[in-house]
Protein backbone atom coordinates (compact mmCIF):
# COMPACT_ATOMS: atom_id res chain seq x y z
CA UNK A 1 0.00 0.00 0.00
CA UNK A 2 2.95 2.21 0.96
CA UNK A 3 4.87 1.66 -2.25
CA UNK A 4 1.64 2.21 -4.17
CA UNK A 5 1.23 5.60 -2.35
CA UNK A 6 4.51 6.62 -3.13
CA UNK A 7 4.46 5.88 -6.84
CA UNK A 8 1.39 7.49 -7.53
CA UNK A 9 3.29 10.78 -5.66
CA UNK A 10 6.52 10.42 -7.12
CA UNK A 11 4.50 10.36 -10.50
CA UNK A 12 2.94 13.72 -10.15
CA UNK A 13 5.43 15.71 -8.33
CA UNK A 14 8.42 14.39 -11.30
CA UNK A 15 5.93 15.40 -13.86
CA UNK A 16 5.24 19.07 -11.58
CA UNK A 17 8.69 19.38 -11.51
CA UNK A 18 9.18 18.35 -15.29
CA UNK A 19 6.53 21.22 -15.93
CA UNK A 20 8.39 23.96 -13.90
CA UNK A 21 11.55 23.02 -16.05
CA UNK A 22 9.43 23.22 -19.48
CA UNK A 23 8.25 26.50 -18.32
CA UNK A 24 11.84 27.49 -17.62
CA UNK A 25 13.23 26.53 -20.76
CA UNK A 26 14.82 23.46 -20.03
CA UNK A 27 12.71 20.87 -21.48
CA UNK A 28 13.74 20.55 -25.02
CA UNK A 29 10.87 19.42 -26.67
CA UNK A 30 6.81 18.64 -25.65
CA UNK A 31 5.99 17.78 -22.05
CA UNK A 32 2.96 15.33 -22.24
CA UNK A 33 1.50 14.77 -18.71
CA UNK A 34 -0.92 11.83 -17.11
CA UNK A 35 -2.34 14.20 -14.58
CA UNK A 36 -5.58 11.98 -13.78
CA UNK A 37 -4.19 8.77 -15.15
CA UNK A 38 -1.70 7.87 -12.58
CA UNK A 39 -3.72 4.88 -10.84
CA UNK A 40 -4.45 3.04 -14.35
CA UNK A 41 0.19 2.89 -14.73
CA UNK A 42 1.00 2.72 -11.40
CA UNK A 43 -1.31 -0.06 -10.64
CA UNK A 44 -0.37 -1.97 -13.74
CA UNK A 45 3.00 -1.52 -13.51
CA UNK A 46 3.44 -2.05 -10.31
CA UNK A 47 2.16 -6.36 -10.87
CA UNK A 48 4.76 -7.11 -13.08
CA UNK A 49 7.36 -9.47 -12.14
CA UNK A 50 11.07 -9.49 -13.11
CA UNK A 51 11.41 -10.67 -16.52
CA UNK A 52 8.53 -9.47 -17.71
CA UNK A 53 8.68 -6.40 -20.57
CA UNK A 54 6.61 -2.98 -20.81
CA UNK A 55 5.74 -1.47 -23.54
CA UNK A 56 4.52 2.39 -22.23
CA UNK A 57 2.22 5.00 -23.77
CA UNK A 58 3.25 8.81 -23.38
CA UNK A 59 0.78 9.13 -20.33
CA UNK A 60 2.24 5.91 -18.53
CA UNK A 61 5.26 7.19 -16.81
CA UNK A 62 3.75 5.70 -13.08
CA UNK A 63 4.46 2.24 -14.47
CA UNK A 64 7.97 2.92 -15.74
CA UNK A 65 9.09 4.83 -12.03
CA UNK A 66 7.00 0.99 -10.78
CA UNK A 67 9.25 -1.09 -12.84
CA UNK A 68 12.02 1.10 -11.03
CA UNK A 69 13.43 3.70 -13.75
CA UNK A 70 15.29 6.12 -11.66
CA UNK A 71 13.57 9.81 -11.88
CA UNK A 72 16.78 11.24 -12.54
CA UNK A 73 16.52 9.61 -16.53
CA UNK A 74 13.04 11.07 -16.94
CA UNK A 75 14.74 14.44 -16.07
CA UNK A 76 17.84 14.00 -18.36
CA UNK A 77 15.52 12.81 -21.54
CA UNK A 78 13.23 15.98 -21.11
CA UNK A 79 16.36 18.19 -20.66
CA UNK A 80 18.07 16.27 -23.54
CA UNK A 81 21.10 15.49 -21.47
CA UNK A 82 24.12 13.94 -23.07
CA UNK A 83 24.05 11.24 -20.11
CA UNK A 84 20.57 10.58 -20.94
CA UNK A 85 19.72 7.21 -21.74
CA UNK A 86 18.78 8.54 -25.49
CA UNK A 87 22.02 10.65 -25.50
CA UNK A 88 20.13 13.62 -26.40
CA UNK A 89 18.89 12.08 -29.54
CA UNK A 90 14.78 11.70 -28.14
CA UNK A 91 12.85 13.26 -25.29
CA UNK A 92 9.79 11.74 -23.45
CA UNK A 93 9.64 7.99 -22.90
CA UNK A 94 11.07 6.63 -25.91
CA UNK A 95 14.15 4.13 -25.05
CA UNK A 96 14.48 0.96 -24.70
CA UNK A 97 16.04 -0.02 -20.73
CA UNK A 98 16.62 -3.81 -21.44
CA UNK A 99 17.33 -4.34 -18.35
CA UNK A 100 14.41 -3.14 -16.50
CA UNK A 101 11.99 -4.75 -19.74
CA UNK A 102 10.95 -1.69 -21.03
CA UNK A 103 10.24 -1.16 -24.80
CA UNK A 104 9.91 2.67 -25.95
CA UNK A 105 6.78 3.84 -27.67
CA UNK A 106 6.64 4.20 -31.03
CA UNK A 107 5.36 8.09 -32.46
CA UNK A 108 2.57 6.08 -34.74
CA UNK A 109 -0.08 5.11 -32.11
CA UNK A 110 -0.78 1.61 -32.20
CA UNK A 111 2.09 0.11 -33.99
CA UNK A 112 3.98 -0.69 -30.45
CA UNK A 113 1.50 -3.73 -30.21
CA UNK A 114 3.02 -5.29 -33.21
CA UNK A 115 6.48 -5.09 -32.08
CA UNK A 116 5.37 -6.39 -28.88
CA UNK A 117 4.20 -9.17 -30.50
CA UNK A 118 7.66 -10.30 -31.42
CA UNK A 119 8.78 -9.58 -28.30
CA UNK A 120 5.82 -12.23 -26.48
CA UNK A 121 6.27 -14.35 -29.88
CA UNK A 122 10.04 -15.02 -28.29
CA UNK A 123 9.58 -15.97 -24.79
CA UNK A 124 6.74 -18.63 -26.01
CA UNK A 125 9.19 -19.88 -28.69
CA UNK A 126 11.92 -20.11 -26.04
CA UNK A 127 9.41 -21.90 -23.65
CA UNK A 128 10.30 -18.43 -21.02
CA UNK A 129 6.82 -18.06 -19.03
CA UNK A 130 7.53 -14.29 -19.15
CA UNK A 131 4.21 -11.43 -20.45
CA UNK A 132 4.64 -8.52 -21.92
CA UNK A 133 2.39 -5.67 -21.13
CA UNK A 134 1.57 -2.37 -22.97
CA UNK A 135 -0.69 0.68 -22.72
CA UNK A 136 -2.81 2.26 -25.21
CA UNK A 137 -5.29 5.20 -25.39
CA UNK A 138 -8.84 5.06 -26.65
CA UNK A 139 -7.70 6.58 -30.21
CA UNK A 140 -4.67 4.32 -30.53
CA UNK A 141 -7.01 1.78 -30.21
CA UNK A 142 -8.76 2.62 -33.11
CA UNK A 143 -5.85 2.94 -36.20
CA UNK A 144 -5.12 -0.08 -38.56
CA UNK A 145 -1.66 -1.07 -36.62
CA UNK A 146 -3.07 -1.91 -33.31
CA UNK A 147 -5.96 -3.69 -35.09
CA UNK A 148 -3.24 -5.87 -36.41
CA UNK A 149 -1.50 -6.52 -33.26
CA UNK A 150 -4.61 -7.31 -31.52
CA UNK A 151 -5.76 -10.16 -34.08
CA UNK A 152 -2.09 -11.40 -34.30
CA UNK A 153 -2.03 -11.60 -30.45
CA UNK A 154 -5.10 -12.87 -30.53
CA UNK A 155 -4.87 -15.63 -33.06
CA UNK A 156 -1.34 -16.90 -32.02
CA UNK A 157 -2.24 -16.97 -28.20
CA UNK A 158 0.48 -14.91 -27.13
CA UNK A 159 0.86 -13.63 -23.67
CA UNK A 160 0.10 -9.90 -23.46
CA UNK A 161 -2.06 -7.99 -21.57
CA UNK A 162 -2.89 -4.54 -23.29
CA UNK A 163 -4.70 -2.06 -21.01
CA UNK A 164 -7.01 0.35 -23.10
CA UNK A 165 -7.09 3.50 -21.21
CA UNK A 166 -10.57 5.20 -22.05
CA UNK A 167 -9.66 8.75 -20.79
CA UNK A 168 -12.37 10.18 -23.35
CA UNK A 169 -10.08 12.12 -25.04
CA UNK A 170 -7.32 11.78 -28.08
CA UNK A 171 -5.90 14.94 -28.70
CA UNK A 172 -8.63 17.18 -29.44
CA UNK A 173 -11.28 14.27 -30.42
CA UNK A 174 -13.95 12.42 -27.89
CA UNK A 175 -14.01 9.25 -27.83
CA UNK A 176 -17.62 9.05 -28.84
CA UNK A 177 -16.44 9.91 -32.01
CA UNK A 178 -13.63 6.98 -32.15
CA UNK A 179 -16.22 3.95 -31.89
CA UNK A 180 -19.82 2.81 -31.68
CA UNK A 181 -19.79 1.08 -28.41
CA UNK A 182 -20.66 2.51 -25.20
CA UNK A 183 -18.83 -0.29 -23.49
CA UNK A 184 -15.10 -0.02 -24.70
CA UNK A 185 -15.10 -3.41 -23.60
CA UNK A 186 -17.19 -4.84 -26.27
CA UNK A 187 -14.26 -4.11 -28.56
CA UNK A 188 -12.63 -7.31 -27.51
CA UNK A 189 -15.60 -9.39 -29.45
CA UNK A 190 -13.62 -8.47 -32.44
CA UNK A 191 -10.42 -10.05 -31.64
CA UNK A 192 -12.28 -13.41 -29.22
CA UNK A 193 -10.48 -12.28 -25.85
CA UNK A 194 -11.40 -12.18 -22.69
CA UNK A 195 -12.05 -7.95 -21.59
CA UNK A 196 -12.83 -6.51 -18.03
CA UNK A 197 -13.28 -3.01 -17.30
CA UNK A 198 -12.19 -1.06 -14.36
CA UNK A 199 -11.83 2.19 -12.77
CA UNK A 200 -8.87 3.12 -13.89
CA UNK A 201 -8.23 5.90 -11.16
CA UNK A 202 -8.27 3.37 -8.31
CA UNK A 203 -4.96 1.95 -8.30
CA UNK A 204 -6.63 -1.07 -6.46
CA UNK A 205 -8.38 -2.32 -8.96
CA UNK A 206 -5.75 -1.54 -11.37
CA UNK A 207 -3.31 -3.78 -9.74
CA UNK A 208 -5.83 -6.61 -9.26
CA UNK A 209 -6.85 -6.75 -12.62
CA UNK A 210 -3.53 -6.57 -13.87
CA UNK A 211 -2.22 -9.16 -11.44
CA UNK A 212 -4.98 -11.53 -12.85
CA UNK A 213 -4.79 -10.66 -16.71
CA UNK A 214 -0.80 -11.78 -15.88
CA UNK A 215 -1.10 -15.23 -14.13
CA UNK A 216 -3.65 -15.94 -17.29
CA UNK A 217 -0.97 -14.94 -19.72
CA UNK A 218 1.98 -16.51 -17.95
CA UNK A 219 -0.48 -19.33 -17.76
CA UNK A 220 -0.47 -19.59 -21.62
CA UNK A 221 -3.99 -18.59 -21.47
CA UNK A 222 -3.54 -15.90 -23.75
CA UNK A 223 -4.03 -11.89 -24.02
CA UNK A 224 -6.88 -10.18 -21.98
CA UNK A 225 -7.84 -6.73 -22.62
CA UNK A 226 -8.31 -4.74 -19.43
CA UNK A 227 -10.48 -1.55 -20.36
CA UNK A 228 -9.77 1.01 -17.76
CA UNK A 229 -11.84 4.31 -17.22
CA UNK A 230 -10.08 7.43 -16.19
CA UNK A 231 -9.77 10.92 -17.65
CA UNK A 232 -7.35 13.42 -19.10
CA UNK A 233 -7.25 15.75 -16.80
CA UNK A 234 -4.86 18.15 -19.23
CA UNK A 235 -4.25 18.79 -22.83
CA UNK A 236 -2.88 16.48 -25.38
CA UNK A 237 1.02 18.22 -24.33
CA UNK A 238 1.23 20.97 -22.25
CA UNK A 239 0.74 23.60 -25.35
CA UNK A 240 -2.56 22.33 -25.74
CA UNK A 241 -5.14 25.06 -23.68
CA UNK A 242 -8.10 22.05 -23.85
CA UNK A 243 -10.34 24.87 -24.49
CA UNK A 244 -12.48 22.12 -26.26
CA UNK A 245 -13.23 20.51 -22.56
CA UNK A 246 -16.48 21.41 -21.14
CA UNK A 247 -15.86 22.83 -18.27
CA UNK A 248 -18.28 20.56 -16.23
CA UNK A 249 -16.73 17.69 -17.41
CA UNK A 250 -13.28 18.37 -15.94
CA UNK A 251 -15.04 19.81 -12.50
CA UNK A 252 -17.14 16.32 -12.42
CA UNK A 253 -13.71 14.38 -12.81
CA UNK A 254 -11.88 16.54 -10.32
CA UNK A 255 -13.64 14.58 -7.92
CA UNK A 256 -12.39 11.45 -9.10
CA UNK A 257 -8.66 12.17 -8.36
CA UNK A 258 -6.75 8.60 -8.14
CA UNK A 259 -4.01 10.26 -5.61
CA UNK A 260 -6.57 12.04 -2.63
CA UNK A 261 -8.83 8.82 -3.04
CA UNK A 262 -6.28 6.79 -2.41
CA UNK A 263 -5.30 8.72 0.18
CA UNK A 264 -8.04 8.92 1.98
CA UNK A 265 -8.76 5.21 1.94
CA UNK A 266 -5.52 4.37 3.15
CA UNK A 267 -6.52 6.55 6.38
CA UNK A 268 -9.98 5.57 6.73
CA UNK A 269 -8.85 2.00 6.79
CA UNK A 270 -6.00 2.65 9.28
CA UNK A 271 -3.16 1.85 6.62
CA UNK A 272 -1.56 5.07 7.02
CA UNK A 273 -2.17 8.53 9.09
CA UNK A 274 -2.16 11.78 7.54
CA UNK A 275 1.18 12.19 8.83
CA UNK A 276 2.99 8.95 7.65
CA UNK A 277 1.53 9.96 4.19
CA UNK A 278 3.29 13.37 4.73
CA UNK A 279 6.73 12.14 5.44
CA UNK A 280 6.34 10.08 2.00
CA UNK A 281 5.68 13.07 -0.12
CA UNK A 282 8.40 15.14 2.01
CA UNK A 283 10.97 12.25 1.12
CA UNK A 284 10.16 12.49 -2.41
CA UNK A 285 10.02 15.91 -3.17
CA UNK A 286 13.80 15.91 -1.40
CA UNK A 287 14.84 13.31 -3.94
CA UNK A 288 13.27 15.09 -6.66
CA UNK A 289 15.51 18.60 -5.31
CA UNK A 290 18.43 16.63 -5.59
CA UNK A 291 17.55 15.02 -8.70
CA UNK A 292 16.89 18.28 -10.73
CA UNK A 293 19.62 20.06 -9.18
CA UNK A 294 22.40 17.38 -10.33
CA UNK A 295 20.67 16.65 -13.64
CA UNK A 296 20.77 20.26 -14.46
CA UNK A 297 24.49 20.32 -13.66
CA UNK A 298 25.46 17.70 -16.38
CA UNK A 299 25.96 19.12 -19.75
CA UNK A 300 24.48 18.33 -23.22
CA UNK A 301 25.80 15.89 -25.65
CA UNK A 302 28.92 16.72 -27.89
CA UNK A 303 28.45 18.01 -31.42
CA UNK A 304 29.91 14.84 -32.79
CA UNK A 305 27.75 12.56 -30.82
CA UNK A 306 24.54 13.55 -33.13
CA UNK A 307 26.29 10.70 -35.72
CA UNK A 308 27.10 8.20 -33.00
CA UNK A 309 24.54 5.51 -31.56
CA UNK A 310 21.90 6.04 -34.62
CA UNK A 311 22.51 2.69 -35.84
CA UNK A 312 23.54 -0.77 -33.74
CA UNK A 313 27.06 0.33 -33.73
CA UNK A 314 28.09 2.82 -31.14
CA UNK A 315 31.20 3.84 -32.88
CA UNK A 316 31.59 7.48 -35.17
CA UNK A 317 30.91 7.05 -38.47
CA UNK A 318 32.30 2.94 -37.95
CA UNK A 319 31.23 0.97 -41.21
CA UNK A 320 28.38 3.62 -42.39
CA UNK A 321 25.00 1.07 -43.33
CA UNK A 322 24.17 1.26 -46.70
CA UNK A 323 21.26 3.17 -46.22
CA UNK A 324 23.85 5.86 -45.85
CA UNK A 325 26.09 5.65 -48.79
CA UNK A 326 26.05 7.44 -51.96
CA UNK A 327 24.53 5.89 -54.86
CA UNK A 328 26.96 4.83 -57.49
CA UNK A 329 27.12 7.21 -60.22
CA UNK A 330 24.84 9.63 -58.29
CA UNK A 331 27.11 11.18 -55.47
CA UNK A 332 26.45 14.67 -56.79
CA UNK A 333 22.97 14.29 -57.56
CA UNK A 334 21.10 17.48 -57.63
CA UNK A 335 17.81 18.08 -55.81
CA UNK A 336 14.47 18.17 -57.97
CA UNK A 337 16.70 15.84 -60.67
CA UNK A 338 16.59 12.26 -62.00
CA UNK A 339 20.33 12.33 -63.47
CA UNK A 340 23.98 12.32 -62.36
CA UNK A 341 24.85 15.90 -62.16
CA UNK A 342 27.00 16.70 -65.55
CA UNK A 343 25.03 13.84 -67.71
CA UNK A 344 23.11 14.97 -70.46
CA UNK A 345 19.46 13.67 -70.95
CA UNK A 346 20.69 11.82 -73.52
CA UNK A 347 23.65 10.11 -71.58
CA UNK A 348 21.61 9.16 -68.75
Amino acid sequence: MRALYRFLWLTRALEERLETLFKQGHVVGGLYRSLGQEGTAVGCGYALADGDWIAPSIRDLGALLARGLDPRDVIRQYTARGTSLCAGKDNTNHFTVPELGILGPISPLGTQLCVLNGVALSFRTRGEPRVCFTFQGDGASRTGTSHEGFAMAAALNLPIVVVLEHNRWAFGTPSTAEAAVKDWADVAGAYGVPAVTVDGNDVLQAYEAAGQAIARARSGEGMTIIVAETYRMLGHAQHDAQKYVPDAELTEWKDHDPISSFADYLIEFGFESESSLEVIRSEVAAGLDEAVEGVLAESGPEGEEARTRVYADPTLDADVPWTRRPVPGYEGLVSGTSRPLGASREET
